[in-house]
């Protein structure tokens, strides 16, 4: 039996060819491999509505949602997305005289390309605060990747010993529910957990420093004497390095700012907008080790061997990641001014 169906551009031409040459419908099937009725209706169509390709245009059932009704779903959407299913279905049958299902809502929203996600989690900013981003970005716009070479990053972070993971999913059937095997144990506060203080710069990773308490203005005394002063004036020996610190209480205390200027002649303090991890890179570096304490195959079961795990992947972090991350920054200052101060996907 000859080839059935929709047929391409050039087969197309072939049949015409063909049965203009003066051969018959069988004879045309016969030399080209197609049924006798392909070969009838290709050369119908083309003699009746000169159609120059068989690729049929009504095929299946009419959608009942034409481009007017997208837009309007679309509105629906940008106006609530967080809107279930059977909302959406509801506030677009309101007023039309062609109802539709919940089905059809799901498959006109992933035509249109909508799907159901989790929404990213960013840091709630203020409009205070979206000024003091935008002022920042709007004053390091400029800035080349030669100018954020010169700055040192800093932070805190906390790891958990034992981190619940919400997207975690198992196969079971309905009676297993209470099965061991399909259970996720979890430990009050995680378990308990380590803090670390660490700083980097282009040129190399810093030092991660374990807070054994509450980081208070004393303790942070001793980090920015000890670790960012040696750091600062062996990386940027002509005075012109940048000490990145956010806007923590610890950080702003007065012993802490008085040590800052005695010391600004060796390094300047850079002004940080308030809410900004996305502006900070080394948050990056934090997700780099998280991930890799994740992937241990023998997972540590104290905070001994977590802080040493910590300090372990840190030390292990490759060059061309931090280097990476810091080459990123006038793309993060572009974002900025984009959102106009607010969140950006850093």
């Amino acid at each position: 039996m000859g080839k059935k169906g929709n047929l391409s551009n050039f087969e197309h031409g072939m049949v015409v060819g063909a049965r203009r040459a003066g051969l018959s419908i069988s004879q045309s099937a016969q030399l080209l491999g197609f049924s006798c009725t392909t070969i009838s209706r290709v050369y119908k169509e083309w003699c009746a509505k000169g159609k120059t390709s068989s690729m049929r245009q009504s095929c299946g059932r009419k959608c009942l949602v034409d481009a007017r009704g997208q837009r309007r779903m679309g509105r629906l959407i940008q106006a609530d997305r967080r809107a279930t299913l059977t909302e959406i279905t509801t506030r677009y049958n309101r007023g039309m005289q062609q109802t539709i299902c919940e089905v059809t809502t799901r498959t006109t929203l992933r035509r249109m390309g909508y799907n159901s996600r989790r929404p990213h989690r960013v840091p709630l900013i203020s409009t205070t605060n979206r000024k003091k981003r935008l002022q920042f970005a709007r004053a390091h716009q400029n800035w080349t990747v030669e100018d954020w070479k010169n700055v040192a990053w800093s932070d805190e972070s906390r790891f958990l010993l034992r981190h619940s993971n919400g997207r975690v999913r198992i196969w079971r059937k309905q009676n297993e529910n209470m099965d061991p095997s399909c259970l996720v144990t979890t430990v009050q506060a995680g378990g308990g957990g380590v803090m670390l203080w660490g700083m980097f710069s282009w040129h190399t990773l810093g030092p991660l420093v374990p807070i054994g308490h509450r980081l208070n203005a004393t303790a942070y005394l001793s980090i920015v004497s000890d670790h960012v002063h040696p750091f600062m004036t062996t990386m940027y020996p002509s005075s012109d390095g940048y000490f990145q610190q956010d806007n923590a209480p610890c950080h702003k205390a007065r012993i802490i700012s008085n040590w800052f200027l005695e010391h600004d002649n060796e390094f300047t303090v850079l002004k940080w907008p308030p809410q900004s991890p996305d502006l900070n890179p080394i948050e990056n570096l934090w997700d780099v080790v998280e991930r890799e304490l994740r992937a241990l195959d023998v997972h540590p079961t104290n905070l001994h061997q977590l802080q040493d795990a910590i300090l372990s992947k840190w030390a292990n972090i490759s060059k061309e990641c931090f280097q990476h991350l810091v080459e990123s920054m006038p793309c993060r200052i572009k974002a900025v001014l984009k959102a106009k101060g607010g969140q950006t996907p850093y």
